[in-house]
């Protein structure tokens, strides 16, 4: 044990750089004991390790060095207490910014995964064993020659203020599949596929098929899903959702896009035979 040490030995003890406890000795957060007359050498002792560790844990927190030097010239636990709620509240909100952008993430990675492992050419009955959640948009009003654009672009313009996340991805749902098949290009409502929405698309049997091309544009796939469907005596009363696993993120060539379109489906109970 030693009574003095330079700010190298002191800095290793500590834990600090040494660079910043000279920064801090300069701006008069921290200052060491004593400096030697003849050379200006700092030197600390470890009874100062406890008000170091003070100073740099409120560094770590982000506190502004201004508030830091404040609070160790006037020692006040209402105005600490104070400073680290305002912190405390700072904190939150990034964490659910981090949060939020964790879920975008999985989000986007879940549906590109799942691109790269489909059969673009078969449509078959899945069955979804989780709720989705989404946030259901206001439903999209056309003018005649209107595609989706139109209301998109109009949404598109309201989404902050309607505090709407456009970094998640985003789908249509047709209210029924007649109003799928007669227009494809124009979904009677977007969503958006966020965690937080309350608009929840149930687990259950979906007759499930894809295409390429550009959004909305998806050939002879309605026509094909609904036969699917009648030759295989299944009921498709319930909305069609229509999403993008693969899209401008993925492909420059807008025939390379991949849809996904969902409907829910049930099967009639057989008759009990004679």
């Amino acid at each position: 044990m030693k009574d003095f040490y330079s700010v190298n030995e002191f800095s290793k003890l500590s834990g600090v750089e040494a660079s910043t406890l000279r920064y801090w000795d300069d701006i008069g957060i921290f200052s060491p004991i004593k400096r030697d007359p003849e050379n200006n050498y700092r030197y600390y002792s470890l009874a100062q390790i406890t008000a170091l560790n003070f100073v740099a844990t409120m560094s770590d927190l982000g506190i502004p060095l201004k508030t830091i030097a404040e609070l160790r010239k006037k020692r006040d636990p209402e105005k600490l207490s104070r400073v680290l709620e305002k912190k405390s509240r700072e904190l939150d909100m990034e964490l659910r910014k981090l949060r939020e952008r964790s879920s975008i993430i999985h989000t986007k990675q879940e549906m590109i995964r799942f691109g790269l492992r489909v059969d673009e050419n078969q449509i078959s009955v899945m069955f979804k064993e989780e709720d989705r959640q989404a946030v259901l948009w206001p439903r999209n009003e056309y003018k005649q020659g209107d595609t989706f654009i139109e209301p998109l672009t109009a949404f598109v313009n309201q989404a902050e203020k309607l505090r709407i996340n456009l970094s998640f991805p985003i789908g249509g749902r047709y209210e029924n599949m007649e109003t799928f098949t007669e227009a494809p290009d124009r979904p009677d409502y977007f969503f958006s596929i966020d965690t937080t929405g309350t608009n929840v698309r149930k687990r259950g049997e979906y007759l499930v098929g894809f295409a390429r091309g550009y959004y909305g544009e998806l050939g002879d796939l309605p026509k094909r899903m609904a036969e699917y469907a009648k030759e295989n005596d299944l009921n498709i009363p319930g909305h069609v959702y229509i999403t993008y696993p693969h899209d401008e993120a993925c492909f420059p060539e807008p025939d390379h896009y991949l849809a996904q379109v969902m409907v829910a489906v049930s099967r009639p109970k057989h008759r009990a035979r004679a």
